[in-house]
């Protein structure tokens, strides 16, 4: 199968086309698919893999899965990504500077920044995201008494404020041994039966911060774009962050706007294309 590599702020994917020479694959098991082309010796490599095919709500049905197979509903950096893919493989018309890409979150609304006719950059409307704990709200990690805030940004986030957090004030700094092994408990803990993302903010100012985090599903990440935006709307929302952000993440930069009126959050952030190449895979 044909396919393509692409990242946002080194947060990678398989791309795969499923408009048409690809469209048989949808019949097989894209859990193994994904586990299998997404490992890092074995397959392409990958933090995750995204079927692009036909919506009837959208130009295009974004399908993700984590690097360990599991299916997700939402991804910010891979929906950037997606856009640049449907925009420069003309999918869409060239010339159109907004796009809609469905996911098992919903409709998002995208719009296209171009440059020498391709896409650059990528701004998406997260819509507005969801609380889903207390503010704070107080739990016991691996013997580790904290705080966190729970959004959900199309899938679902914990986010820790290192200055609140005083067990994990330096967790920007830690090995990426001992993060892969503490991320786990934060990732699985009994709290979460479907599991978590884990978001850890290191704040600036009240327009910059710092962020690493633990993928539900992938472990470490370069960036996460859902976690972005839930980290400055938890920030927003607790008086911490103004309502427009910068974020630094290990692969890269990204913007979050949050609207003060309806709290709608919206993402800006590169898309890049690595290469493409042939997978072979028995379907």
């Amino acid at each position: 199968m044909n396919f393509t590599k692409m990242h946002g702020c080194k947060n990678d994917f398989v791309m795969i086309n499923c408009f048409n020479d690809n469209a048989n694959i949808l019949t097989h098991n894209l859990n193994e698919l994904a586990a299998s082309i997404c490992d890092r010796r074995d397959g392409v490599g990958a933090d995750g893999l995204i079927i692009i095919k036909r919506s009837d709500k959208a130009d295009a049905f974004m399908q993700i899965f984590n690097s360990d197979g599991t299916e997700d509903t939402m991804c910010g950096n891979g929906i950037r990504c997606t856009a640049k893919y449907i925009y420069d493989n003309g999918i869409i018309d060239s010339g159109r500077i907004h796009t809609s890409i469905e996911t098992l979150s919903g409709v998002k609304n995208i719009e296209l920044l171009i440059q020498d006719s391709r896409v650059n950059k990528v701004c998406v409307d997260m819509g507005i995201p969801e609380l889903t704990s207390e503010l704070p709200e107080a739990i016991n990690v691996h013997n580790m008494a904290l705080k966190f805030i729970g959004v959900d940004t199309g899938t679902a986030h914990s986010v820790y404020f290192v200055e609140d957090n005083q067990e994990i004030h330096d967790i920007n700094t830690w090995p990426d041994s001992d993060f892969a092994r503490e991320g786990v408990y934060f990732e699985r803990h009994s709290r979460f039966p479907d599991y978590t993302t884990s978001d850890f903010i290191e704040i600036l100012s009240p327009s910059e911060i710092n962020m690493r985090v633990y993928e539900r599903g992938c472990g470490e990440t370069m960036a996460c774009g859902t976690g972005a935006a839930a980290s400055v709307f938890a920030g927003f929302i607790l008086g911490k962050l103004s309502n427009s952000v910068i974020v630094h993440l290990k692969g890269g930069d990204l913007h979050i706007r949050i609207n003060e009126n309806d709290k709608r959050c919206f993402m800006t952030g590169p898309a890049v294309e690595i290469f493409s190449g042939e997978f072979h895979y028995a379907l």
